[in-house]
């Protein structure tokens, strides 16, 4: 069996918090602590220092094989970017022990490890000297750095004077392109902007099929999807699971404790309630979570408070403070409900919702279908929660932003020539 390229054992790290500095005291203030006398009724001569502690992290372990993409993820505060300090030497573990066999590449904020003063190629050579490589192997990379960086044109400039962007860019190809076995890769790729973020995800790939271990941070979802194969969750500094990405992620974004049949007590409503909507659910047919893209199910639950005849169910899908999306009653697909006298539940199937990530309000109702009248509508209470998916195959997260519906589309560009001949040009896809 090989050697995991990291093995870490019952990690933790610990720091003291609400730490009062001491005062500057003067000699007669040191005797005066001497002296019998000297902590009486005037009171303590110094500010107490607060014994407080707590575990940024604690008991974690695992084992990494080369060649893996892992995924760290967790709530802010969760103990991420402290595990990826301490995997990179940069502070020193509490307790527990951590072997590494290779060389590290780590990319934790912007710029971290470039000197202001020196320009762009001068902090290429020293950080690739720091990561253990000769000047012939960086100058071998140096063109390729530069390149990716796409910081030609100020390479000899002094990384002080380089925006954020700028500094970022020249960071992740440094880290990236200098050979390390291991890359260590935190979430500062929210600082670039979309056409770099995807370039470094491919840059990622290309690195772990190469057969290099790649430690990956960040709060977007899909990209941690797209380009890890297991997901480490953190919470509170603690590791609650090691597996699968898409089950890390999972269990990430389902909100603990809460059950997934949700009362709509309290919710405003309107009609003669011989029928009643009491609670819901969104069932999920690919996991826990309903993805962008994915096919899912509403489940009304009601009660049967007095006998009905032909009663016909509705939904309605609002956009949040705007338009309605979608409305289905149950005679628009001509399933006809001769009478209800027993409570149950009625299912409601989206086979290809086309909804883009975002929290969407349910109006859910019950009514007489030859009057119209309504026996029970619900206005409020019930949420439709879609989380990001890849829905266009891209590994770009896309989001209710601009818009909340998505559809299977493609694009083609045609140029008219000088000559009036029309030309179809051939966009690369990626």
């Amino acid at each position: 069996m090989s050697t995991p390229a990291i093995r870490v054992h019952n990690l933790g790290k610990q720091y003291r918090i609400g730490q009062h500095r001491r005062g500057y005291k003067t000699l007669r203030d040191k005797l005066a602590g001497l002296m019998p006398f000297g902590r009486a009724a005037g009171g303590k001569l110094e500010q107490d220092v607060s014994n407080e502690y707590f575990w940024a992290v604690k008991d974690v372990s695992f084992d990494l094989a080369d060649g893996e993409v892992v995924g760290i993820i967790g709530r802010n505060g969760a103990g991420k970017s402290t595990l990826l300090k301490l995997l990179s030497r940069i502070t020193s573990p509490t307790k527990g022990r951590i072997e590494i066999c290779g060389r590290i590449g780590s990319l934790l904020e912007v710029g971290t490890g470039f000197h202001p003063e020196l320009t762009g190629r001068e902090n290429i050579f020293m950080s690739g000297a720091i990561l253990g490589m000769s000047r012939a192997e960086i100058a071998r990379k140096l063109d390729a750095i530069i390149e990716f960086a796409e910081v030609e044109k100020f390479v000899d400039t002094p990384v002080k004077h380089y925006s954020s962007g700028m500094y970022l860019r020249l960071a992740f190809a440094v880290a990236a392109h200098l050979e390390p076995e291991i890359l260590i890769v935190d979430e500062v790729l929210a600082v670039g902007d979309a056409v770099f973020q995807k370039k470094c995800l491919g840059k990622m790939d290309e690195v772990s099929k190469q057969g290099r271990t790649v430690l990956f941070v960040s709060h977007n979802m899909v990209a941690v999807e797209k380009l890890c194969s297991r997901g480490i969750l953190l919470d509170q500094g603690r590791l609650i699971f090691d597996g699968p990405a898409r089950e890390a992620i999972e269990m990430y974004l389902t909100p603990s404790g809460d059950g997934r049949i949700q009362d709509l007590k309290g919710s405003r409503r309107e009609g003669t309630g011989e029928v009643v909507i009491s609670r819901y659910e969104i069932i999920s047919s690919t996991g826990k979570l309903v993805r962008a893209g994915d096919p899912f199910t509403i489940r009304m639950y009601f009660e049967v408070r007095d006998r009905v005849s032909r009663p016909h169910f509705s939904l309605s899908i609002f956009s949040r403070g705007g338009p309605i999306l979608f409305s289905i009653f149950t005679s628009d697909l001509a399933y006809d409900i001769p009478e209800l006298s027993f409570d149950g539940y009625i299912d409601l199937e989206i086979h290809e919702p086309n909804l883009l990530a975002g929290s969407y309000p349910l109006h859910l109702g019950v009514s007489d279908e030859a009057t119209n009248h309504w026996y029970d509508r619900v206005y409020e209470g019930a949420e439709l929660e879609i989380e990001p998916s890849d829905v266009y195959g891209t590994g770009r997260q896309r989001a209710a932003a601009y818009s909340h519906l998505f559809y299977d589309c493609s694009w083609s560009l045609t140029v008219t020539e000088s000559s009036g001949a029309a030309t179809a040009v051939s966009c690369p896809v990626s």
